[in-house]
């Protein structure tokens, strides 16, 4: 396995955080960086630990500032936790990302969306849905909650995109910046 340039690693770690920060202040606009940060992660950083730890450590820091600044519930049930662990999922899948292009980031990015989608919205249905009865525990129930989901897909589906090309782009930019200066 060969290693990744520090600085590399240091500028990848910056922006997958600063994506958490932005979850934050794009809260009320259902504008997410989740997705796009675990694929950035699995995909760029070569340390697999790290590459799990930083989607999951940086979600739980967006969550502990939710609860902190009373933006929106932090910490809200069983649901959630399934959530981290589409995010480890989402990560692993990224691993599997040979050559990094456009065509693999969005192929990513979109196939990513929909995984989530289709995860979060049967473990809502499965955890949540006895609690609260939004819909009946029946298939037909099963399919209206995922009917109920299509609008944030649709709006996930170019988020995602979105934090995938500021992030892999970004990054690359950076990359070219770092191996221009350490051969000149």
């Amino acid at each position: 396995m060969n290693k990744q340039n520090g600085s590399l690693l240091i500028i990848a770690i910056l922006m997958i955080l600063a994506a958490a920060f932005s979850r934050l202040a794009l809260y009320p606009y259902n504008f997410s960086p989740i997705i796009g940060m675990a694929v950035f992660s699995g995909a760029v950083i070569k340390d697999k630990r790290l590459a799990f730890a930083m989607p999951i450590l940086a979600m739980f820091l967006s969550d502990v500032l939710f609860e902190l600044f009373k933006v929106a519930p932090g910490f809200w049930g069983w649901g959630q936790l399934v959530g981290y662990a589409i995010l480890a999922l989402i990560t692993v899948i990224a691993f599997s990302m040979k050559k990094i292009n456009i065509i693999s980031v969005a192929g990513y990015s979109i196939g990513a969306s929909i995984l989530f989608f289709f995860l979060s919205n049967s473990s809502f249905f499965v955890f949540d849905n006895p609690i609260y009865h939004t819909y009946p525990q029946s298939l037909s129930g099963y399919f209206d909650a995922l009917i109920g989901g299509l609008p944030f897909l649709w709006k996930s589906i170019p988020t995602d995109l979105a934090y995938c090309a500021i992030l892999f782009g970004g990054y690359y930019l950076m990359e070219k910046k770092v191996f221009s200066e350490v051969k000149a």
